[in-house]
């Protein structure tokens, strides 16, 4: 019953069901431990830890493997050693299930010491435990190191050579994850996906759709995870035919649609310009999380629909969905493109009652929508007020603004503290030559012209700083 309440998300009765429970098991304890940290509910799991030990229950190999997937990248992974203490003591640290455990925990905290320690304590390490150490490394930054432990392997598997290439995926090493993928003499569904997304977070989109379309012809059937990141692939390249063709794919193949797959197609649609077709399937999704109320808000943002991106925001309120900081720079964006000034503070102002502090994006986006609007002096004023130090994308947004609206004064301010925050980047010469052309200072526009070509810095096609080239906003 307890586990029936877990896999059904009903933690409250699976705790009320337990607590009632007159006599427990370490595999009832196990269950409660396993529902926690399935909620990502760190804090539960230790309490429910402690709770277990002072009734004088004895943890077996399965509570410590998840009481440490538990407290990954959450504030408890301090307690790694403790825990690995705790093993030792209970005589377990030997153990490849444990061990391999262990071995994460030490590496998401980045001690590489303690990595190796628990590697060199098991007594019979199988595959298992040398893929954890080939992780291990290549979380911590250690690819040569884990190159030769790869290389060192009695043993090998596909999650072998899949841990290795993704290793170099996460340490921005996209070719070297290519040749090792290349090497490999079988492939499942999981290893194509970990190069496919690899790809994607590169981004390096048309290696990504390339790659997808050799799966096929390879005969893997791609599953929910490959397909959304094929479809984040062609919304980043913008290819609206080949993602109705993946869309078409998905609803031929019958994988089951998730909240994941369902926002990439929304997404997908909004990002290759048919904003319409992504509100279709939006609306026609049974559940709308918060992620795909973000996708649609910010795909009416970005296709300048401000009006419709609101009436969206105000929807997903009514609906009980808690927005967070992402909405915001969305919902702000898209009074920015539309010219809504009073409906832009309102939503700043509103942020504090769902208790989110605004951060610099949300600043930029204020600075970007007082500028669009012609409000350059409220516009410097508003950076002024900021409880932190302004960086590019703020001063980028006023530069933009000024360059829009003519004003060079207010714009070499911009460009200078650009230049003081060591961004030398060809929209900040572009921009000053622009406005000094407009303001027939001829003698300026060579001079930067010149200093352009010394500092060897190209011209760049037109984009937004709130959205890029610095990073999507």
């Amino acid at each position: 019953m307890i586990n029936g309440y877990v896999k059904n998300h009903q933690m409250q009765h699976a705790h009320d069901l337990f607590d009632e429970m007159p006599m427990k098991d370490v595999v009832s304890w196990n269950t409660m431990l396993s529902g926690f940290h399935k909620t990502k509910n760190p804090e539960a799991v230790y309490l429910c830890l402690v709770q277990m030990r002072r009734v004088g229950f004895r943890p077996n190999e399965y509570t410590l493997s998840i009481v440490i997937s538990a407290f990954l990248d959450s504030v408890f992974n301090v307690l790694v050693s403790q825990i690995h203490a705790h093993a030792v003591c209970l005589a377990l640290n030997m153990s490849v299930f444990v061990g391999s455990a262990l071995m994460r925990g030490y590496a998401n905290v980045g001690n590489q010491v303690g990595l190796c320690r628990v590697f060199e304590d098991i007594l019979v390490k199988d595959v298992t435990s040398w893929n954890a150490l080939v992780s291990g490394y290549m979380e911590l930054g250690c690819m040569v190191e884990a190159q030769g432990v790869f290389d060192a392997m009695p043993e090998r598997n596909i999650v072998s050579w899949t841990s290795l290439v993704n290793g170099y995926i996460c340490n921005k090493r996209i070719n070297e994850a290519r040749s090792v993928f290349n090497k490999m003499s079988e492939r499942n569904v999981f290893s194509w996906t970990v190069m496919i997304s690899g790809y994607v977070q590169n981004q390096k989109f048309m290696d990504a759709l390339e790659l997808f379309i050799w799966m096929l012809k390879s005969g893997c059937q791609p599953n929910h995870f490959t397909f959304s990141s094929v479809l984040d692939a062609c919304a980043g390249c913008s290819s609206l035919i080949m993602g109705q063709q993946v869309h078409s794919s998905i609803l031929k193949s019958g994988v089951p649609g998730d909240d994941i797959l369902s926002t990439s197609v929304v997404d997908m649609y909004a990002k290759c310009g048919d904003i319409e077709a992504a509100f279709s399937f939006f609306e026609s999704m049974p559940n709308k999380n918060l992620v795909s109320w973000n996708s649609i808000i910010g795909g009416f943002a970005r296709h300048g629909l401000a009006i419709r991106a609101l009436e969206e925001f105000e929807r997903m309120i009514k609906f009980g969905v808690r927005p967070d900081e992402i909405t915001f720079v969305n919902v702000l964006s898209a009074c920015g493109h539309g010219g809504l000034i009073a409906e832009g503070e309102k939503y700043f102002n509103s942020m504090v009652e769902y208790t989110i502090k605004a951060g610099v994006e949300h600043y930029a986006c204020m600075v970007d929508l007082y500028g669009r609007a012609g409000k350059l002096e409220k516009a410097e004023k508003f950076i002024k007020e900021m409880p932190f130090e302004p960086d590019v994308v703020v001063w980028g947004a006023l530069l933009g603004a000024c360059g829009l609206h003519s004003n060079l004064e207010l714009g070499q301010v911009a460009a200078e503290r650009i230049c003081k925050l060591k961004n030398n980047h060809p929209a900040v010469y572009s921009m000053l030559s622009k406005i000094q052309g407009e303001k027939e200072e001829w003698s300026s526009v060579i001079e930067f012209r010149e200093m352009m070509k010394e500092r060897h810095v190209k011209k760049q096609k037109a984009s937004s700083w709130v959205e890029s080239p610095f990073g999507d906003r």
